[in-house]
């Protein structure tokens, strides 16, 4: 029996993430990204949680999802909802975990159709 894989034509996958690294189709990162469900995927210039401002959240923002999965990196490490206020203004869900958690949890979302992206932390 010959097994395809389930992708829905145009939107990002996420193929594989290990430390320092993730894989959005056949390109890999070795940096911090934006994947939005579809487009392009953004480089998005934080080494660690802290790192952040509210300029990164405004980045997300112009992506118009209705929904951002924030990957903190190897361990799970929220920030203060302050730096992401535009989203929470715009009534934009934001849920926090570990990047591995992340891309697991983007890749079922963006299966499923939803307009959702991907804030992760990549490094070494």
């Amino acid at each position: 029996m010959k097994f395809e894989p389930d992708r829905a034509e145009g939107v990002n996958a996420i193929t594989r993430h290990d430390a320092g690294r993730v894989w959005v189709g056949g390109t890999l990162f070795e940096h911090s990204v934006l994947v939005p469900w579809v487009g392009t995927v953004q480089p998005w210039h934080a080494k660690v949680p802290a790192d952040l401002t509210p300029a990164h959240f405004e980045q997300v923002l112009a992506l118009q999802p209705e929904l951002v999965i924030f990957g903190s990196g190897a361990r799970l490490e929220f920030v203060r909802p302050a730096l992401y206020r535009a989203l929470i203004d715009r009534r934009i869900g934001i849920e926090t975990m570990d990047t591995a958690a992340a891309c697991r949890t983007y890749n079922v979302l963006a299966s499923e159709g939803r307009s959702v992206v991907a804030g992760l932390i990549v490094a070494r």
